[in-house]
């Protein structure tokens, strides 16, 4: 699939960031921060929706609270004749995994996974290695987030300014 450049201004840039900022805010409020009416604001939505420049809206949760305490990255290392559609296939099938990616370098893929505990993560990590097309992994248990407040940490960004964006 390929994809087109769309139009995309800078009052399409500030939407989209108070977007990020805050999914919740309604369209009088980002209408009031980037200088349009709420109308307008929701014709600029609807089209960013429509041209995929914006795919979806969230809720970002701290994972501890859900009860994942252990998190890892790890490396992937595949036989020659493993496509990255049959991995895409295989991380499907592990909700532990929270992303996936193929990487340049040594290893094929690089996976983010979150486990409950240690227990947890052994078991994830030898049903991953059960795939026959899985040569080795190498595993790297995160310690502490040096940015917290990152997505990947299960946090949004504060932004500086107006107190928009302040965890409620």
């Amino acid at each position: 699939m390929t994809l087109k450049a769309v139009p995309f201004d800078e009052l399409d840039r500030k939407i989209v960031a108070a977007l990020i900022d805050n999914g919740r805010a309604s369209f009088a409020e980002i209408g009031a921060t980037v200088g349009l009416s709420s109308t307008a604001v929701k014709r600029r939505v609807d089209r960013l929706r429509e041209t995929n420049v914006i795919t979806g809206f969230t809720a970002t949760v701290r994972p501890a609270a859900l009860g994942w305490l252990t998190e890892a990255y790890v490396e992937v290392y595949c036989d020659s004749a493993a496509p990255p559609r049959r991995l895409a296939e295989v991380v499907r099938n592990h909700p532990e995994i929270a992303a996936a990616m193929t990487v340049t370098g040594g290893a094929d893929a690089l996976l983010h996974v979150r486990a409950t505990d240690v227990e947890h993560f052994e078991e994830v990590l030898e049903r991953i290695r059960a795939e026959p097309f899985i040569r080795k992994t190498i595993s790297y248990m995160v310690l502490s987030h040096l940015l917290p407040d990152s997505p990947e940490a299960g946090a949004r960004r504060p932004t500086t300014g107006n107190g928009a964006g302040k965890q409620r």
